[in-house]
């Protein structure tokens, strides 16, 4: 069996990475370590862009779905936002108070859709695409030298290893990969704990009101899902992170934090995090590379962190699929690190941010006051919302067009010639393409489009101006009908030579 890219960890990082490099060609194997997905509550929710990745790729009615089913959940508790027509969608450290009509595209939001759901349906599309995922398969070790990668696990039938071209670990906070490989990961320690929890309450009426409350002791959530509890103290980190968390335990923190006097009766599930937060200098060493948690961890307040990983996979699958495809140079991978390490270094910033207001002294107080005024101006408002949605995501690539760089969210096309029928940009991009809206009628264009990559769909469009947009949804360029040299240089920045370039060798390192 020929494998180009082994993929180390099979959450939502790992299969969103293979089912992008699978559209774009390469052979692919997954290998997790854990026998079954985890069913411990983990995110509750999902950002804007992590969505949109997904709805790129067919998982748009698995999301509705998973969203009604939430939604149905959060209304046992009254909770349900649809009922109260809410003119809130986020917070900022608690801060409750990010509204829907001070943002540019107040249809781009966060929803409801908790990770067992997201990995049910990325599972579902691997599966469709024939990715061979191998559970119980734990990495023990990995030679990578200048041709490829000789990897080594245990599997339930013994010791295997195979070679490949290009390791990619998606193996979480603790990763093997990023270990093993040698990646500088420098931040800051903890100096607080977080509880997430599904219990059973004996008085749940004496934490209300639900949301979130900032206390003498700490901060903390009850709701909206009934029983789900969010906790943080600020004593630093726990004595043993790998301990299971007990019944005992997050009644003690519960009682603590939030003054109420309250016990649980029983514990469905709960973990434990601190605000550890750290990033790889690199997202790429030769042929190993990095995405989601494995190339950076923070504080998961605000449900960031889960959006920021898929958004890296999808920004390095399809790169890594043109390499392997022998279509574009090992160098593009450098855009990788280039493109998403000032987008992970924004959250990190944010985060530290917010647990720097929430905790329980006059000083942070004093500052959380100000940001919750500050708040009340539209500016400041988009601004906060368009940072932890991560809508102010801007790759640089010098273009004056505040488009350019830009992940553009799902919208209309009307095609030219078509009359009144109507189509969607992402129904375009669902087998991983990139997508040329051309306006210009330009035979020049069509000559540029038609002699170049495969990986490209052109559509007429009968108003412009024109865009090319990469498979990840990023906008490589956008021009007037005249303004071939432009989409030339994008054309062979991002999808190899255009007519007059000679053939140039290309390798995968």
């Amino acid at each position: 069996m020929q494998i180009d890219v082994i993929v180390v960890g099979a959450g939502p990082v790992g299969l969103l990475t293979a089912i992008e490099l699978s559209l774009g060609g390469a052979r692919v194997l997954v290998l997790e370590r854990l026998a079954a997905p985890s069913l411990d509550m983990k995110a509750g929710g999902l950002g804007p862009l992590g969505l949109e990745a997904l709805e790129r790729r067919g998982m748009a009615a698995a999301i509705a779905a998973a969203e009604a089913r939430s939604f149905a959940a959060m209304a046992q508790t009254g909770a349900d936002p649809r009922a109260k027509g809410s003119k809130y969608v986020g917070h900022f450290a608690g801060l409750s108070l990010i509204r829907k009509d001070a943002q540019k595209q107040p249809r781009r939001r966060a929803r409801p859709v908790d990770q067992q759901a997201l990995e049910a349906m990325l599972a579902e599309r691997a599966q469709a695409l024939g990715i061979e995922v191998r559970r119980r398969c734990e990495v023990t070790g990995f030679d990578a030298q200048a041709d490829g990668v000789e990897v080594r696990w245990n599997a339930p039938a013994g010791p295997e290893q195979h070679r490949c071209s290009y390791l990619v670990g998606c193996d979480g906070g603790r990763s093997f990969v990023r270990k093993r490989a040698g990646f500088d990961f420098p931040g800051t320690e903890p100096s607080s704990t977080f509880y997430q929890a599904v219990a059973q309450i004996d008085h749940p009426e004496r934490l209300a009101p639900m949301g979130w409350r900032r206390t003498a002791d700490g901060i903390f959530s009850y709701g909206p899902f009934p029983g789900r509890l969010v906790m943080l103290e600020f004593s630093g980190a726990p004595a043993d992170r790998q301990a299971p968390v007990t019944r005992e335990e997050i009644e003690a923190v519960l009682r603590r934090v939030s003054g109420a006097d309250v016990r649980v009766q029983a514990l469905e599930s709960a973990s434990r995090w601190t605000d550890h937060t750290r990033l790889v200098d690199s997202y790429r060493k030769g042929r190993v590379l990095l995405a989601g948690d494995a190339a950076h961890i923070h504080t998961p307040f605000g449900g960031q962190g889960l959006s920021l990983g898929l958004v890296d996979a999808s920004n390095l699958g399809w790169k890594l699929a043109a390499v392997i495809r022998g279509e574009m140079p090992a160098s593009l991978l450098d855009t990788y690190t280039a493109e998403r390490r000032p987008a992970a270094e924004a959250v990190l910033a944010n985060t530290l941010a917010q647990v720097a207001i929430m905790r329980p002294d006059p000083q942070a107080g004093a500052m959380r006051e100000m940001v919750a005024k500050l708040m009340q101006f539209d500016d400041v408002n988009r601004y906060i919302g368009e940072m932890t949605s991560g809508l102010a995501t801007r790759y640089e690539f010098g273009s004056e067009r505040n488009e350019v760089g830009r992940l553009i969210g799902d919208q209309p096309i009307h095609a030219a010639g078509d009359g009144d029928s109507e189509h969607t940009l992402y129904a375009a991009m669902q087998d991983g393409m990139g997508v040329l809206l051309d306006a210009s009628n330009s035979q020049q264009t069509s000559r540029l489009v038609a002699a170049g990559t495969q990986r490209l769909r052109c559509i007429a469009v009968d108003s412009g101006p024109s865009m090319l947009i990469r498979p990840d949804a990023c906008v490589a360029w956008v021009g007037e009908d005249d303004d071939t040299d432009g989409l030339e240089e994008a054309l062979r920045r991002w999808f190899g030579p255009v007519p007059g370039d000679q053939a140039a060798p290309r390798s995968a390192e």
